[in-house]
């Protein structure tokens, strides 16, 4: 066998369980170009059905073999620690220590289907974004690969190497200033539509001129004039009976009288008289302090009305709108401001709109440029596929990679197509639609070839991807097949000796009946029995020197 090429990510083992012809096999595949070969309808496709239902894709109903009670594929993969997997079991949760990814899949007799990543339980839908970065498909009748349109753009981009960086900032750029535009729009329309009452509120409130801290002073001050109406006229009262000359005038001739006996008292009459003197002394200063409580309590009934009024004013409008009368001043300023929202919305919609379309030409320009480099790419992509398709005896065909207008998006406004014709002058369409069955499969290899050059993030598989094709044909479809392989994983499923015999492992898939019941085997073939193998697949079921001979050649080749 020719040596193995260097892998940094591959398909390690495949293991099975009663599924479909399949009872139970344990596969082992190594890095470069592995082969399964066998007679028609041995099996060949079961391993790909197995395949893609431990990866999550879509699969036939069936899948569990007769007799059995669930059938069950595990999938081994090596994983570099770069590898784009690794971003989706950090998304699921899943954590890969040693570098070996496990998947399990379990198939139950009644349709009911479990999977497993490195003994995580994890939905379709994991397996399936997981298969997206492991495992590419190609075959006649694939629309996860090359056949896909919707992939096309992104092929092209990588073929290119095309920076879509700048492209995705303008496009940011350009989503982000269409909605504050937008959003500014819709505010400054709901602000006028409440423009009417703003102008009248805030007249209101301008009127009314309210202060922080003025109810208060308003309602202290009520109090008050209220209470002096009450009391005023017994303080008045009181004032004139202590300003009479009753009380003041008898203390007066008491004092003087008792001043003219007081010498020959012998003393006996300071104290009454000191005390006399105290008490005219109290009665003038209560006189005096009964005079300013009156003058303080002296106020005019208007003021009261007045202050009445605008206490009431006050409260009024702040249980208008809500707030406290305190707060009144404050909502004043915030009205004010709304409406100056309003009379500036026009200068600042003008601002945003200079922005937005700034951003749109910003985006403009890269779309542009972008369409350029992916227009010069799919010219040196077609020449590349038009120098492939040489010794693939297509070169008359005429590959196209159609580069139209499209809905603008983060990645550009392009939309881009593979086409071919089969012939120069006759009417190009989608491969899968023009090609027939060994054109396309040549097609879609000398296109993989161009498009998976330093490239071997993926395993590849080709199923029967040289149908139709044979001799040097044949030939030139192994050797572009090998090409690929080089430090990558390559899985051809063939039908030709000429891809066989390049393989780096061969792997025969046959099938036989015991007790009436039908198993598909595959075994992994010496460099004898790969003689014997390719020697048959040359020469049919009679097996001549001759074929031997020849096998023997294609494997020194």
């Amino acid at each position: 066998m020719r040596p193995r090429a260097s892998c940094g990510h591959m398909l390690k083992s495949l293991d099975i369980r009663d599924m479909l012809l399949i009872d139970r096999l344990e596969l082992n595949f190594g890095s470069g170009l592995n082969v399964l070969t066998g007679e028609t309808g041995a099996g060949k496709s079961i391993l790909l059905d197995c395949l893609g239902f431990v990866l999550g894709w879509r699969s036939r109903a069936d899948l569990v073999r007769q007799g059995a009670a669930q059938g069950e594929v595990q999938a081994v993969f090596d994983l570099p620690a770069e590898h784009p997997a690794r971003a989706v079991l950090a998304e699921a949760g899943i954590s890969v220590d040693d570098n070996e990814l496990i998947l399990r899949r379990v198939n139950a007799l009644d349709g009911r289907k479990t999977g497993w990543v490195n003994d995580r339980r994890v939905s379709g839908e994991v397996l399936r974004q997981l298969s997206e970065v492991l495992v590419e498909l190609h075959g006649q009748h694939d629309d996860r690969g090359l056949l896909n349109p919707r992939g096309h753009r992104a092929l092209l981009d990588a073929f290119g190497a095309l920076d879509l960086g700048p492209v995705r900032a303008a496009w940011a750029a350009r989503r982000d200033a269409a909605r504050a535009l937008a959003e500014a729009e819709t505010a400054l329309e709901a602000a006028r539509q409440e423009e009417e009452f703003l102008r009248h509120a805030v007249a209101e409130l301008d009127k009314l001129s309210p202060e922080p801290g003025e109810e208060q002073r308003l309602d202290i001050s009520r109090r008050a004039m209220q209470g002096a109406e009450r009391i005023r006229g017994d303080v008045a009262r009181a004032l004139q009976m202590l300003g009479s000359d009753g009380a003041e005038g008898a203390m007066v001739d008491a004092a003087r009288w008792l001043e003219g006996a007081a010498e020959q008292a012998e003393g006996r009459l300071e104290e009454p008289l000191a005390a006399l003197s105290r008490a005219l002394i109290e009665l003038g200063e209560a006189t005096q302090g009964v005079e300013q409580t009156l003058a303080a309590l002296e106020f005019d009934p208007s003021a009261l009305e007045s202050t009445e009024e605008r206490l009431f004013a006050l409260r009024a409008l702040a249980r208008k709108h809500g707030v406290l009368p305190d707060d009144l001043a404050h909502l004043a300023d915030q009205l004010r401001d709304r409406l100056g929202r309003i009379d500036a919305g026009e200068a600042q919609l003008g601002a945003l709109r200079a922005a937005a379309r700034d951003a749109e030409s910003g985006y403009d320009a890269a779309a542009e440029a972008l369409t350029a480099a992916r227009q010069e790419a799919a010219g040196r992509l077609d020449r590349a596929v038009s120098a492939e398709l040489v010794p693939l005896k297509m070169e008359r065909a005429v590959f196209d990679t159609r580069v139209t207008a499209g809905e603008p998006g983060p990645e550009g406004r392009d939309t881009v197509a593979f086409t071919v014709a089969t012939n120069p002058g006759a009417p190009s369409g989608p491969l899968d639609k023009i090609a027939s069955g060994g054109e396309l499969s040549r097609f879609l290899l000398a296109l993989k070839v161009c498009l998976a050059r330093g490239n071997d993030a993926l395993v590849m598989i080709f199923d029967e991807i040289d149908r139709g094709v044979g001799g040097a044909t044949a030939d030139a479809v192994g050797r572009r097949l090998q090409a690929l392989a080089q430090g990558a994983q390559v899985l051809v499923i063939t039908h030709s000796p000429q891809v066989a015999a390049l393989g780096s492992m061969h792997f025969l898939v046959a099938k036989s009946v015991t007790d009436g019941m039908t198993t598909s085997r595959v075994v992994a073939l010496s460099e004898q029995d790969r003689i014997s193998e390719i020697a048959r697949m040359l020469a049919g079921d009679r097996v001549t020197s001759a074929a031997t001979e020849a096998a023997r050649a294609l494997l020194e080749g």
